[in-house]
């Protein structure tokens, strides 16, 4: 492995390898002078602890494509890496003890001899390192010691998976590090959903780390949860622009809004004898429901017929990325919102004044009409809307939605096609 030093920091303005790879990670969004200021920024912070050689990481945001609510039920779903990322200069120690100075905060020390979980790490970055090291071990791969800094412009708070970002960050350290990088995407990302899920304490499924690790639009169906069906698709649309809007709202008290829909969907399953949807048939649910009505509320199926129409959009919407369709895309990602919106009820709380995510959804419609493609992104209630739309649109849409919501709040992203891996210049 080559290690890059002070000179290489100093001439990284006028590198074209590193150009090119700006150009990869970052398409359009954040720009070759930022990027050339934040990795001389952050190179300059960690030589000051941690001497002058280092290799570089890049692990990106996620966001979800299509498949609202579905992977609870071993649905399918469509899920992609985004151009924003946390970035991470890394220097291996002969010391058995993981140290990350992420920017901002106090730097986390894990000793890797000891990697029992902790429940006082529970939510804490300090399981996720511990986790992904057990991991390793427990599967025959090898772990070390390094110590990294990292700085992140992946956004709190809108859903696009800062814990799954860090998680597969460090799998591609001591992947790189420690085992010439023979560690598969889809093996991070397993990892990364042990540390999450038994270190950090955060019940979770693959969706997020299998996008982070694997780049471009990741295809998932959950019909087997512990050998997910996972495949990795190119996204090749042009003058296309991807909109994210933090739409405000309180999720606290949201928990039993939340869970109450996987739990209807879970209901309608049982009348058929099985724990989740995915193992009943379709058309016998669509021809009992005049019997079964009597047993489940008129809620529960309508989240139910959301969850077998959204299955077959995520194969259409893999479909049209395939072919390069927008039209096609388009018109199965407005589908999606219109079925969240009505029929799996996510886009406000019961109660809300405020209707965050419907004055968002409303706004942008308004300013689209018949162009691009609107819908809630991920669990809905309080949270986020994300809308896919022509490049003649996007500046207009975002000045608008900025005016409501904030301009910290309202992100223009890209899909990148390359997961969590090394930087190399």
């Amino acid at each position: 492995m080559k290690f890059l030093n002070k000179q290489d920091f100093e001439n990284i303005g006028n590198n074209a390898n590193f150009a090119k790879e700006c150009a990869k990670l970052y398409a359009k969004n954040n720009g070759l002078d930022y990027q050339i200021k934040r990795y001389k920024d952050l190179y300059k912070i960690h030589s000051e602890f941690s001497g002058e050689n280092v290799l570089l990481f890049s692990s990106p945001g996620r966001i979800e494509v299509c498949g609202n609510h579905t992977d609870h039920n071993n649905g399918k779903v469509l899920c992609a890496s985004i151009s924003v990322d946390t970035i991470a200069m890394v220097t291996p120690v002969l010391e058995s003890t993981i140290t990350i100075a992420s920017v901002g905060y106090p730097p986390l020390v894990v000793d890797i001899n000891d990697l029992e979980p902790k429940t006082s790490e529970y939510g804490k970055s300090e399981g996720l390192v511990r986790g992904v090291c057990a991991y390793f071990k427990q599967n025959g791969y090898q772990i070390g010691g390094f110590y990294a800094t990292t700085t992140s412009d992946v956004f709190k708070g809108a859903g696009v998976s800062s814990s799954a970002c860090f998680e597969v960050l460090v799998c591609e350290i001591l992947n790189v590090l420690y085992n010439n990088g023979k560690m598969d995407a889809l093996t991070k990302a397993h990892a990364s959903h042990l540390a999450e899920s038994v270190y950090f304490g955060k019940p979770c499924g693959l969706m997020d780390q299998s996008a982070i690790a694997l780049g471009g639009v990741s295809y998932i169906d959950f019909k087997d949860t512990k050998a997910p069906q996972v495949e990795s698709i190119p996204w090749q649309f042009d003058g296309v622009d991807i909109v994210l809007v933090n739409c405000g709202g309180d999720h606290c008290g949201l928990t039993d809004q939340y869970a109450s829909i996987r739990t209807e969907m879970e209901d309608v399953a049982k009348i058929f004898g099985q724990k989740v949807l995915r193992f009943v048939n379709k058309d016998k649910f669509l021809s009992t429901i005049p019997i079964i009505q009597s047993d489940v509320s008129g809620r529960a199926i309508l989240r139910a017929i959301h969850y077998f129409d959204e299955n077959e959009r995520v194969d259409n919407c893999a479909l049209a990325i395939k072919n390069v369709d927008i039209t096609k895309y388009y018109e199965m990602i407005n589908a999606s919102g219109d079925s969240s919106y009505k029929l799996l009820q996510n886009c406000y709380p019961e109660g809300d004044r405020d209707m965050r995510i419907p004055m968002a959804l409303a706004l942008s419609k308004n300013i689209c009409g018949n162009e691009g493609a609107i819908r809630v992104h991920g669990g809905g209630f309080a949270g986020t809307m994300i809308a896919y739309v022509p490049t003649a649109l996007t500046e207009k849409l975002v000045k608008n939605l900025k005016a409501v919501f904030g301009g910290d709040n309202v992100f223009e992203i890209s899909i990148r096609n390359s997961g969590t891996r090394q930087v190399e210049i």
